[in-house]
């Protein structure tokens, strides 16, 4: 075996230059070859013994030698860094094929080596044949011992910022790459709100020559809304990280996903991020962490975790709660010594779980899972399996993707413990069997809560309709409505018995937001109702409702505020204690249905240094009546452009939502008012001209900026009888029924109900 520091003799005959090389024949001494420690390029000194032209070699050794190409210096020599995508810190001679090795530091790229040509020479002996190629999957990376690892924690305690510092630390990242920070948050919607919404798969490789692992990562959402993202992928892993802010402690997501993977009976490692914190309390947020566990019926097992005590954004892991410097090896070491690996069985037939489902323009739809058992190889026969064990659809796996980092990688084979994505079917979707067609039983998959919140997505039917967006047609919405529902099992899509509005229920208002921004963002117009809430009914008949956890951290002088506006809203207290720094933290249970519209009102309260969160805690007993939104509407009269002479008047009623110029219609509200009931105003009057003037009649007319609402804030703040209108431009707040005359008919309809 030729090491990678060697230095090549000239071989005897001639070589025709590199693979792919057509031009003139030269002789070419390799005189060294140097690999550095992760292997990420190799330096070669091509010395051509017979001029060739410079151009002409250039143009030919760039493709094989990669983007940086060549760079000339001096007469005939030619110096160039030819990045190396291979397994190799050296070379490996297979019947007359050098090709790659184990990588000694796992950190090494996986894609085509670049190997050489000769004629009819030789080097030491040995012959060099072949072209750029992909090296087998199973050659390199199945051969590696394997971890399946999930990261787990409340939203906003470092899970994401934590995957950046693991690609740094293990090679994935050149030392001068440019990365965006929360690499993983590739979505949109995630860099702006700084959140997780998508549960992603990576993976990194740690460790040196025989003792390489590769570690497949799953980073998960933080929000309990986005819950169902987490509870399927549990399936996928054997091992979670379980991050908890060293100052919050654990918070209700924090409880609501482990409490799932302690019922699969994962492992968990505990790791105590934001050390470094002026604020942290890394010995009492253990104690509630093991509190935590305890109520959770957790076994012994799972009890003796591994504790470690980390900086995210520092890079560092610990045992020592002490230490504020180092690297994350401590934590590569807890993983690979912790966590189990997959053991499944490689020599049985290939059965898979599609966990994520995703589409690609070109290859189609994509599922992404582990494989349970067996391999699997491109072109292979497979069928996909219902949860009753009917066959939805016969085909061949076209593509195989492995994850690489941040990318996916094509590979020729896959086994048992390896998560990858599948392409080749048309029809079957998350939660389905992907297996050989000799299987006939199904993989029971993990099943997922309920959804306990609907809206009602309508085809806007506003004047302003079809100005500002492109669909716009009933059709169109079904149609992007039941892919989202394919892809998300937490959202739940009926449709309407008119055919013009659709019931989508999901888990929160949040989780319907994005849905809805999406959707605006690719071109769509919507009329979104007023979450409500989902009822069931229990075993004696009676009407239950859904139920939440809300854990509310607030300045001392707010608590007595805050508490009486939740008992307003039926929310019992069942903790309160001082949590350190002037801060109360109180513990309510109520139902959901009170809590919708409250967090701009908390805001307010706790002027604006609240923090609220809230977890689905369970089905109970109906609470009757809750008070909702105090203040009425100032709703326009007509349509046309709002006029600044009308609308300086219309602020002694109240707050303005709209500024002079803008496009109204009628039944639009344009503002909130002062009192309970609504008003119908004229924002479009403008003054009267006469040929008389007089001093003090022509002053300016000086409005204070209008309030302007995110969407999740209109959505909480209408009321049973009004709409967010949504279009790529505008979020508009409008009554249901537009008409005034029809709008008091239905009034008293309801009344006389």
């Amino acid at each position: 075996m030729l090491r990678s520091d060697a230095h090549l003799v000239p071989p005897p005959g001639p070589v025709r230059a590199v693979s792919g090389y057509r031009g003139p024949a030269a002789n070419l001494c390799f005189k060294d070859v140097k690999a550095t420690r992760h292997l990420r390029f190799a330096a070669l000194d091509l010395i051509p013994v017979r001029p060739i032209p410079r151009t002409k070699l250039f143009a030919n050794l760039c493709p094989l030698l990669g983007r940086t190409g060549p760079r000339f210096e001096g007469g005939l020599g030619i110096y160039c860094a030819a990045r190396f995508h291979t397994d190799t810190a050296g070379y490996r001679r297979r019947g007359g094929d050098y090709r790659a090795a184990s990588s000694p530091c796992g950190a090494a790229r996986r894609s085509p080596a670049i190997l050489l040509r000769r004629s009819s020479a030789s080097v030491r002996g040995a012959a060099f044949r072949g072209a750029p190629r992909a090296a087998p999957f199973h050659q390199g990376l199945s051969r590696m011992s394997l971890r399946n690892i999930a990261i787990i924690a409340h939203v906003d305690h470092g899970k994401t910022t934590l995957v950046d510092q693991l690609f740094r630390q293990s090679g994935t990242f050149r030392d001068n790459q440019r990365v965006e920070e929360r690499a993983m948050d590739s979505n949109d919607l995630e860099k702006e709100r700084g959140i997780t919404i998508l549960a992603k798969c990576t993976s990194v490789e740690w460790g040196e020559g025989e003792s390489a692992t590769r570690i497949n990562i799953v980073d998960t959402p933080g929000h309990a809304d986005f819950g169902g993202e987490v509870e399927r992928i549990l399936s996928m892993v054997d091992g979670v990280i379980l991050l908890v802010d060293a100052a919050e402690g654990p918070m209700p997501q924090t409880k609501f996903v482990t409490g799932k993977a302690l019922a699969l009976g994962l492992k968990p490692i505990v790791v105590v991020n934001k050390i470094d914190r002026s604020d942290a309390r890394a010995a009492e947020v253990l104690d509630e962490v093991f509190e935590l566990f305890l109520t959770l019926e957790a076994n012994d097992e799972q009890l003796d975790f591994p504790i470690l005590y980390a900086s995210g954004r520092g890079g560092y892991a610990s045992p020592d709660p002490e230490a504020r410097e180092g690297t994350l090896e401590p934590l590569f070491q807890t993983i690979v010594n912790h966590v189990p690996a997959p053991g499944l069985d490689e020599d049985g037939p290939f059965t898979f779980l599609a966990t994520l489902l995703d589409r690609d323009n070109f290859i189609g739809r994509i599922l992404t899972g582990r494989i349970q058992s067996g391999t699997v190889k491109v072109n292979q026969p497979i069928h996909a399996l219902d949860a009753d064990g009917k066959v939805i659809e016969a085909g061949r796996a076209s593509k195989l993707l492995a994850f690489r980092g941040l990318d996916r990688v094509p590979v020729e084979e896959a086994r048992a413990g390896d998560i990858v994505a599948i392409a080749g079917l048309t029809n079957a979707t998350v939660a389905n069997t992907i297996a050989d067609t000799s299987v006939t039983t199904p993989i029971a998959a993990q099943p997922i809560d309920p959804p306990t919140l609907s809206m009602r997505f309508a085809v806007n039917d506003s004047p302003m309709a079809g100005r500002e967006g492109s669909k716009v047609t009933s059709r169109m919405i079904r149609d992007r409505l039941l892919r989202e529902a394919e892809t998300n099992v937490a959202i739940r899509v009926t449709e309407s018995a008119d055919k013009d509005s659709f019931e989508v229920a999901g888990r929160g208002e949040l989780q319907l937001g994005v849905l809805i921004e999406t959707m605006r963002r690719e071109g769509f117009e919507l009329g979104i109702s007023r979450p409500r809430v989902l009822y069931q009914t229990d075993e004696n008949g009676q009407r239950t409702e859904p139920y939440e956890t809300v854990v509310i951290d607030v300045d001392d002088e707010h608590s007595g505020t805050v508490v009486e506006k939740m008992q307003i809203r039926k929310a019992e207290l069942t903790d309160m204690r001082p949590s350190g720094g002037g801060k109360t933290r109180i513990t309510f249970s109520g139902p959901s249905r009170g809590l919708i519209g409250y967090h701009g009102e908390f805001l307010s309260d706790t002027r604006g240094t609240g923090i609220m969160n809230r977890l689905f805690e369970k089905y109970g007993p109906y609470k009757g009546a809750i008070e909702g939104r105090k203040n009425g509407v100032l709703i326009s009269n007509g349509a046309g452009e709002a006029v600044a002479y009308a609308l300086g008047p219309l602020e002694e009623r109240g707050i303005l939502f709209v500024s002079p110029g803008e496009a109204l219609y009628e039944g639009m509200i344009i503002g909130e008012n002062a009192k309970p009931e609504d008003l119908e105003v004229n924002p479009m009057k403008s003054k009267q001209l006469t040929n008389f003037r007089s001093t003090g009649k022509d002053d300016a007319i000086r409005l204070t900026p209008p309030r302007r609402m995110t969407l999740e804030q209109a959505i909480a703040y209408i009321d049973e009888d009004e709409m967010v209108e949504v279009t790529p431009a505008n979020i508009r707040l409008r009554k249901a029924i537009l008409d005034p005359h029809e709008r008091k008919k239905a009034s008293r309809k309801k009344e006389a109900a």
